[in-house]
């Protein structure tokens, strides 16, 4: 009996303890107590973090990743054949210096020769009228102004440059041909004359006759790009010698680029 009441006294302080099952919020000071119920009614239930990340299980077709598809094995093998094609054709070490190796040339007069030439046919797509001998230094700066000086200036002409005309490249001579003159640049490989523009049209564009006309601007900026990749940069400003055509060499002077 003893046992039988402190239990029946046990389970009634645990019942009296117990917290209500709910309780209804109390309102702020300064507010109406029916708006807080109001609002909590319609409060939108807020997703947790992992409730919010639709499983993969659910998502549409549409949203899921797609393994791309491979290229047709005829245009990945046509571009391998490019890409290889282009890597026998280098000189210099760059793909788009295309031309041959020729290494050591000869001068019949002391002074003149090359140690090392290539013969450029192309400089990063753009032909040349004829392959012209030089050395590397002189190829490399042909490029840097072709893509930073020459295709930029003839970008919206003609639907932009695809060849250069060239005039002179390597000779074993004296300056201008000049008897008792240094020898030119042409006779050591580092230099290049450049006398006009075929343009992917077809137009051709030169120094004699473009130089004071409607295209006067594109070819003025192409003469003052190379003054940089060059050492020397000579047009029909500079003298009688070069009125129709461009001279680029790469030889360095102390007071830095010549360009007239």
């Amino acid at each position: 009996m003893r046992a039988l009441a402190l239990g029946l006294v046990l389970a009634a302080g645990f019942a009296v303890a117990a917290p209500e099952a709910s309780k209804r919020p109390v309102a702020r000071a300064g507010t109406d107590a029916r708006n807080v119920v109001r609002d909590a009614a319609v409060a939108p239930v807020v997703p947790t973090v992992a409730s919010a990340v639709p499983s993969a299980a659910i998502l549409p077709e549409s949203a899921t990743s797609l393994r791309p598809t491979l290229r047709p094995k005829a245009i990945v093998e046509k571009a391998m054949a490019r890409r290889a094609e282009r890597r026998r054709g280098q000189v210099c070490g760059d793909p788009d210096l295309q031309g041959d190796v020729v290494g050591f040339v000869p001068g019949r007069i002391n002074g003149c020769g090359i140690s090392e030439a290539v013969r450029i046919r192309s400089v990063s797509g753009v032909t040349l009228s004829q392959s012209a001998l030089m050395d590397c230094t002189t190829a490399k700066a042909l490029k840097s102004w072709t893509e930073r000086g020459a295709k930029p200036a003839l970008r919206g002409t003609g639907g932009g440059l695809a060849s250069y005309r060239v005039a002179a490249h390597y000779a074993c001579r004296t300056r201008n041909n000049q008897p008792g003159a240094r020898i030119s640049e042409h006779g050591k490989g580092r230099a290049i004359d450049i006398s006009g523009f075929q343009l992917k049209d077809g137009t051709t564009l030169t120094v004699l006759n473009d130089w004071n006309s409607r295209h006067r601007r594109a070819l003025r900026s192409m003469h003052k790009a190379a003054c940089g990749p060059f050492g020397t940069v000579l047009g029909p400003n500079s003298d009688r010698f070069h009125r129709d055509h461009f001279h680029f060499d790469t030889a360095r002077y102390r007071g830095g680029t010549y360009c007239r």
